[in-house]
C-alpha cells in the first residue's frame, strides 16, 4: 500500500444564495393558497426584467414609457409593463371538469399535448389581467407562470398588442471559476499526466420493469467499479468521481386485474391510474447502490414513477429504504430538485489498496468549483404539453428556463407542487455550471451563455438531457473542468435496446 498524491471531487455546503429544496417543518403547511406563489414569483423576478427591459427599449423611437400597473395601460399609448403570463388553453386539464364528470364512465387518456390554435395568452399582475395580441406571440413560445415584460399598446377592444418581448435571462454565474479553456491553457509543457474529473449521470433504471433487462444495470455498475471493459474504458472509468441517479429509479407497475369497479374508481386530479409496487426490484437495486457506493460517491434523486410524494419539491427518499448501500457516508439521498457544489482538484494523500477504486483521480489541475443543478426531468415534461412540436424541443424548453430564470414555471398550474407562502424555491438566483434533466426520451446537450461583454465571450452553461437507461442503456459522463460530454452506451444482446453505431460513443462539446 502506496501513499500517492491525488485530487478529490467533495461536495461543498450550500452558500446563502443557492437554491434549498428542503421543506422544512415551518413550510410544511398546506393551508395557503397558491396564489401566494405567483405574487411571490413576480416580486423576485420584476427587478431583473425591468433593468432589461429598460436598457433594451430606452433608445426606442417614441419613448416609450413604463406602466406599473396592467390596467393602467392608456389607449394607443406606447409603453411597456411586467407580468407573469397565463396561458388560457381549453384542452388543458380543468379540475371542476374533473370533479363534476361522470365517473361511470371511463375517462379519456391524458393528452399528449395542451396546445391548440384556440389558445390565448394573457398577463397579470396584482391589480388584474390583460390578454396579449399580435403578431410578436406567434414566434415566441411561452407557458403558464413565465414572467416577462411587453411592449406595445393597448388596442380599441381593450386588448395589449405586442411589438417586443424581455426576458429575465440568465442570471449571474456565482462561483468564481476560470474558464475551462484558462484551465487548459495552464497546462504549458503539456507533460502533466493529469485526468479530468468526470462527472457521472445516469436515469431512468426502472427496476421492475420486466422490458427492461438487469443485465444492463449490472454492467453499469461493474463498468462504474472499474471491473470490465478493456484499458481504454477503464482509463475512462477511473475518471468518474461521483455518480447522480437523476429519477425513476423504479419502473411504475399499473393495476390490471380486469375489476371494473377499479377503472370507474375517482382518481386524483392529473393522475393517469393507480399504481403498485414490488419490493423485489427494491432488494435488487439496493444491492447494487451497496456496490457502487463502496467504490465513489452516489446521488439518488426521486422522480415521477418512484415510491415518492408527487409533489414538487420531491423530498429524499428514506435510507432505510437501501439497506446496506445507506450505511456508506457516500450515499446521499437527495430531493428533486437538488443544487449541488462539486469542488475538484483538491490536493489531498489518499492510500489506496490494490484494485480498489476510491472517488478521487490522479490529477495535479487547479481547483475549482462547479454548480450542479439537477432535476427528474418533470418540469420540462410538463412544459413540454404547452408547446408545439417542433420547433419546440425538450432541449429547447430546457435551454428557456434557465433564460426565464425559473426552473418550473407551470407550477402550481398544470404540475403539483408545494403551497410556499413566502418563497419560491424554483426562481434562479444564479445560474449553475452544469443543468442536467432525468428521464428525457433522448439524449441532447447544449452550452447556454448570456450576451457578451466588452467582445469577450460570456460563461456558459451546459444543459444535458439525460435518457432513461432502460430504454436506451446510455451512462452520461460530464468533464468537470471542461463541461465536455461523452456518451457510454451498454447493450446486451436480444434485450430489445437498440442504440444507433454512431451514438455509441460520443464526445461533444457543443451540439
Amino acid at each position: 500500500m502506496s501513499s500517492t498524491s491525488a485530487v478529490a471531487t467533495s461536495l461543498l455546503p450550500q452558500t446563502p444564495t443557492s437554491p434549498s429544496f428542503i421543506i422544512d417543518t415551518k413550510n410544511k403547511s398546506y393551508r395557503h393558497q397558491y396564489s401566494n406563489m405567483y405574487f411571490t414569483r413576480l416580486a423576485m423576478l420584476k427587478q431583473p426584467v425591468m433593468d432589461r427591459a429598460s436598457a433594451k427599449w430606452k433608445d426606442l423611437p417614441g419613448k416609450p414609457v413604463f406602466v406599473r400597473r396592467v390596467l393602467d395601460v392608456v389607449k394607443s399609448q406606447l409603453c411597456w409593463i411586467i407580468g407573469t403570463v397565463y396561458m388560457d388553453m381549453p384542452l388543458k386539464p380543468n379540475v371542476l371538469e374533473d370533479l363534476g364528470r361522470d365517473y361511470s364512465i371511463p375517462p379519456p387518456p391524458p393528452r399528449e399535448k395542451f396546445h391548440s390554435e384556440d389558445d390565448a395568452v394573457m398577463l397579470e399582475d396584482e391589480s388584474g389581467r390583460v390578454k396579449l395580441v399580435g403578431e410578436r406571440l406567434h414566434s415566441t413560445r411561452l407557458v403558464t407562470g413565465v414572467i416577462i415584460a411587453a411592449l406595445g399598446m393597448e388596442t380599441a377592444s381593450g386588448d395589449f398588442e405586442v411589438a417586443d418581448i424581455c426576458y429575465p435571462e440568465l442570471a449571474p454565474f456565482k462561483e468564481a471559476n476560470l474558464s475551462g479553456d484558462d484551465v487548459d491553457i495552464m497546462d504549458v509543457d503539456g507533460s502533466s499526466s493529469a485526468k479530468d474529473e468526470c462527472l457521472a449521470i445516469v436515469s431512468g433504471l426502472s427496476m421492475g420493469d420486466p422490458s427492461s433487462g438487469e443485465a444492463q444495470v449490472q454492467m453499469l455498475v461493474e463498468y462504474l467499479a472499474g471491473e470490465t471493459g478493456g484499458p481504454d474504458d477503464q482509463k475512462l472509468a477511473s475518471q468518474v468521481t461521483r455518480l447522480i441517479i437523476a429519477g425513476n429509479l423504479f419502473s411504475r407497475v399499473w393495476t390490471d386485474n380486469g375489476d371494473e369497479g377499479d377503472e370507474n374508481r375517482p382518481r386524483k386530479y392529473g393522475s393517469a391510474a393507480q399504481a403498485k409496487f414490488s419490493t423485489h426490484p427494491n432488494v435488487t437495486l439496493s444491492a447494487h447502490l451497496e456496490d457502487l457506493a463502496s467504490v465513489l460517491p452516489v446521488h439518488v434523486l426521486p422522480g415521477g414513477d418512484d415510491p415518492a410524494g408527487v409533489i414538487l419539491p420531491q423530498q429524499p427518499f428514506p435510507l432505510a429504504m437501501f439497506g446496506k448501500a445507506a450505511e456508506f457516508e457516500t450515499f446521499r439521498c437527495e430531493t428533486n430538485p437538488v443544487w449541488l457544489r462539486v469542488e475538484c482538484g483538491r490536493k489531498s494523500k489518499s492510500a489506496m489498496p490494490m484494485g480498489t477504486k476510491s472517488s478521487t483521480s490522479s490529477s495535479r489541475s487547479v481547483p475549482l468549483i462547479r454548480s450542479v443543478l439537477v432535476t427528474s426531468g418533470q418540469p420540462v415534461l410538463d412544459m413540454y404539453q404547452y408547446l408545439p412540436s417542433p420547433p419546440s424541443t425538450h432541449l429547447s424548453i430546457a435551454c428557456s428556463s434557465l433564460k426565464w430564470r425559473h426552473l418550473a414555471p407551470t407550477a402550481p398550474d398544470t404540475l403539483w407542487c408545494h403551497p410556499f407562502r413566502e418563497r419560491d424555491p424554483f426562481v434562479l438566483g444564479e445560474t449553475p455550471d452544469l443543468y442536467i434533466v432525468g428521464c428525457m426520451p433522448e439524449f441532447s446537450t447544449q452550452l447556454v451563455g448570456g450576451e457578451s461583454k466588452d467582445g469577450k465571450m460570456s460563461r456558459k452553461c451546459r444543459v444535458v438531457l439525460v435518457p432513461n437507461f432502460s430504454e436506451t442503456g446510455c451512462l452520461v459522463l460530464v468533464n468537470l473542468r471542461t463541461l465536455a460530454v461523452r456518451c457510454v452506451n451498454f447493450t446486451v444482446a436480444g434485450m430489445g435496446c437498440f442504440v444507433k453505431p454512431s451514438a455509441r460513443k460520443k464526445e461533444r462539446d457543443d451540439p
